[in-house]
């Protein structure tokens, strides 16, 4: 009766005072849809004041095909950045409702159904997105003005009459909303397999065995994954008779990481194992490389984020190297360096974009360890009241965070070279080439090493961040009251 009476009036407290915000884990879910929106709204702003910009330009401004182009990827890179927010907040919100099972449980002991539930987890969503949202589109206003007076200062043939309020900045904000509510309500499915006897257990995440006893509840991810691999495959078919075989290929890698992403908890665990072995045989090292095993889903979720911001960066760098290598070897003596600074100017500003998507999926990162660590006080607490030190736990988390951190690595840049390749290839294998001006045809993949370089310590940095809080959180509370916790 005393866990009933904690429960119900925290449900209550759910409703009209929105306390439920003080929850772990939901303040980085409101700066993901934030970070979201503010770089939709600063895409559309700086795409619009692009357009003006050629437009005023006496040599290309009738160029409709170049401000096609700066429109198409300003879409794209808008549908990246919510696509990320989408993958982290369904993440964020799966490992909330792996931490409440206990909670839920005991409400539906007292008569709640699972659908019930759901829709608040549901509401609390939109809530998140609408916050996000707002914040986000003032935010990105705040950014674009900033722009807008740097670039009058830099820019010659800067247009006097632009006008920031353009039609379509409403737009990334309602899609970052709407698609945090389809997050959260995808991210809470779990809700509906919790039953009311896991009220009287501990047990919140699923284990291994588990996970990989019921394989058909991933036909979905291997059907989006073998759908996106045909739809790349066509896409490098189609790019050798028409450059528009880049659209078939975006929409290919799409559905072919959305399984990825869906099947990670299939696909996620043998990288780690593999990983596992590289940090010794001490036993601070093997707990840590077996926790991240035995919860394959945990694990999973947390590596996600990462592989995917590893994967975006490494993918744009490794096309925009192949075409520049392309367009070398179309050039015969000696090419100066001023001849590729337009090239360059351009790979530089959009890595930075693309390193948006990767910087939500590092707060996601952090957010997932962080509540993963409050989670597990119970398990903690018996580790340190068994013999462990505070110095040994806090190096257990570290190297979680570190192993789980390699293993995404490792997978996001074999993915985005294979990504950028497709993508090079599908869009410069039907472009003529001298001296015969035949099709290019297959276009050699290019690894740019220092962008590589640059990922790898970024990455190494990031666990550092990632790790901070969690290993403070991890010796902040004393052994029997962890021991004690729900």
């Amino acid at each position: 009766m005393t866990a009933l009476a904690t429960v119900v009036p925290e449900t209550r407290a759910t409703g009209p005072r929105l306390g439920w915000l003080r929850d772990r884990g939901m303040g980085a879910s409101i700066l993901v849809a934030a970070l979201s929106a503010a770089f939709g709204v600063l895409l559309v702003e700086i795409t619009a004041y692009i357009g003006a910009v050629l437009q005023a330009d006496p040599f290309i401004g009738d160029s409709e095909t170049l401000a096609f182009v700066v429109a198409l990827l300003s879409v794209l890179l808008t549908v990246v950045a919510m696509y990320v927010a989408a993958i982290v907040t369904a993440n964020t919100f799966s490992t909330i409702i792996a931490g409440r099972t206990r909670q839920i449980a005991l409400l539906r002991l007292i008569g709640a159904t699972a659908r019930s539930q759901r829709a608040q987890v549901g509401k609390q969503g939109l809530v998140v997105g609408l916050l996000g949202a707002a914040v986000g589109l003032l935010a990105g206003l705040v950014l674009s003005v900033v722009g807008v007076q740097i670039g009058a200062q830099l820019i010659a043939n800067a247009p006097s009459d632009f006008s920031l309020a353009q039609p379509f900045i409403a737009l990334p904000a309602i899609g970052v909303a709407l698609t945090t509510w389809a997050a959260a309500w995808a991210g809470s499915r779990r809700v509906l397999s919790v039953t009311p006897l896991q009220a009287l257990g501990g047990s919140v995440e699923r284990t291994h065995d588990e996970v990989s006893g019921k394989p058909g509840r991933h036909v979905g991810a291997w059907v989006l994954l073998i759908a996106g691999a045909v739809l790349l495959a066509g896409g490098v078919l189609i790019g050798l008779v028409t450059p528009l075989g880049v659209v078939v290929s975006f929409f290919g890698g799409v559905l072919s990481f959305t399984g990825l992403a869906l099947g990670s908890v299939l696909f996620m665990p043998p990288v780690l194992r593999l990983v596992g072995r590289m940090f010794g045989s001490s036993a601070t090292s093997r707990l840590a490389a077996e926790n991240a095993l035995r919860y394959p889903e945990r694990s999973s979720r947390m590596a996600i984020g990462v592989v995917m911001g590893v994967t975006l960066v490494t993918m744009f760098a490794v096309a925009l190297e192949s075409a520049k290598r392309l367009m070398m070897s179309q050039v015969t003596g000696e090419v100066p360096e001023e001849f590729f600074a337009p090239m360059d100017a351009f790979a530089g500003v959009m890595m930075v974009l693309v390193a948006v998507s990767a910087v939500i999926a590092a707060v996601g990162l952090v957010n997932l360890l962080t509540i993963g660590v409050v989670q597990r006080r119970r398990e903690l607490g018996l580790l340190r009241s068994i013999g462990l030190s505070n110095r040994q736990v806090r190096r257990m988390v570290l190297l979680e965070a570190t192993h789980i951190t390699v293993a995404a690595t490792l997978t996001g840049l074999v993915l985005g070279v294979v990504y950028g390749w497709i993508a090079a290839q599908s869009l410069l294998g039907s472009v003529p080439t001298l001296p015969d001006f035949i099709p290019a045809g297959l276009v050699a993949p290019q690894i740019p090493w220092i962008p590589v370089a640059i990922i790898v310590v970024a990455t190494a940095v990031l666990t550092l961040v990632a790790a901070a809080t969690p290993t403070r959180l991890a010796t902040r509370v004393a052994p029997v009251e962890a021991l004690a916790a729900d």
